[in-house]
């Protein structure tokens, strides 16, 4: 670091406050990145540590980096492949490392932590607490539950309508819209898109959570109630009746996950995109119903309780959808159970 011309250098007092033997906090500060046999698959590799997955930015420098060190080699062929094992395997492992703010792409970060080990199970959960820009305590003492709940209570609102929008299952804790931390370590997650926007709200003070977006009060959706091949979308038909002497409309839909929904009629509540960017006029308000929905079940006092997701894939669909006139906008809050 002094060779930087750092002279003054921030570190986090968690990573300090270290149980252990006489100056452990300090083991590895100022010393030159080396490799040695077993380093990589140690549970104390700096690729495997829960706590460092928050610890890279886009721009990143090494400071323990010299010039005859594992940084600087090169590679012996054009498939990658470097003069050992070890090096190929610490050069693959560094271009996968990604940048830590991604409130964007929670399951992608949730993906990345599962790879990563820790001393204490909670600092797991602690550890996404910046990449997803989600400004919760630590509490070494919080069950991984109790930490993951916070955290989620925590998260921007786009982020957890992502959550919302794209975990395919049920919640088997508290929330049933969205899944425990058991569940998001072990089950398979889906993948992060672009265009899946919206807002869920969080009430500290009721425990509440609510969604203020579009929403279909009735719905038939067919055709999604057995699984298929791993990995192979589902198709099947939303009928809806429209506001125009009752005419019956079926659109398209598409499961990209297993779970099955059984034929029947749901309320579903879409994603949205709240703004349009208009080469005229800058950004204005527009309605405009997105391809994610969530199905579910309308109960009693504005409650929702979700079952699965569902996609409605073509841009003409929805278009077509917009027009029968059974989205409805501007509604009460809908509480999420």
């Amino acid at each position: 670091m002094l060779r930087l011309g750092v002279t003054y250098t921030w570190l986090d007092v968690l990573c300090l406050r270290q149980k252990g033997g006489p100056r452990e906090d300090l083991s590895g500060l100022g010393q030159p990145l080396s490799l040695k046999e077993g380093d990589l698959e140690s549970d104390r590799c700096w690729f495997r540590r829960a706590w460092t997955l928050q610890e890279v930015g886009n721009e990143r420098i090494i400071a323990g980096d010299t010039p005859d060190g594992p940084m600087h080699a090169e590679p012996v062929d054009d498939n990658g492949n470097y003069e050992t094992e070890m090096l190929t395997s610490f050069h693959e492992q560094w271009k996968r490392v990604k940048g830590i703010y991604r409130p964007f792409d929670p399951f992608d970060t949730l993906a990345d932590m599962r790879n990563r080990v820790s001393t204490n199970p909670v600092d797991r959960v602690a550890g996404l607490a910046f990449c997803l820009d989600a400004g919760h305590a630590y509490h070494e003492s919080e069950t991984v539950e109790d930490a993951w709940t916070a955290l989620v209570n925590a998260m921007p609102g786009y982020t957890r309508a992502r959550i919302l929008f794209l975990y395919p299952g049920v919640g088997l804790g508290c929330k049933k819209w969205r899944p425990t931390w058991e569940q998001v370590m072990t089950e398979p997650l889906p993948a992060d898109v672009d265009r899946c926007d919206g807002f869920v709200r969080h009430d500290d003070e009721t425990n509440e959570d609510w969604y203020e977006g579009p929403r279909i009060k009735q719905g038939f959706v067919r055709g999604l109630h057995v699984g298929s091949a791993e990995g192979v979308d589902r198709y099947g038909e939303l009928v809806v009746r429209g506001t125009l002497r009752m005419r019956r409309h079926t659109f398209k839909i598409c499961a990209t996950h297993q779970f099955p929904i059984p034929e029947g009629t749901y309320t579903l509540l879409g994603s949205f995109s709240p703004y349009r960017r208009s080469p005229a006029y800058g950004w204005g308000s527009e309605k405009v119903t997105r391809e994610f929905w969530v199905v579910g079940r309308s109960l009693p006092n504005q409650r929702f309780e979700k079952l699965s997701v569902i996609r409605i894939p073509d841009k003409g669909e929805r278009e077509r959808l917009d027009q029968c006139g059974v989205v409805q906008w501007g509604l009460k809050k809908i509480y999420l159970l």
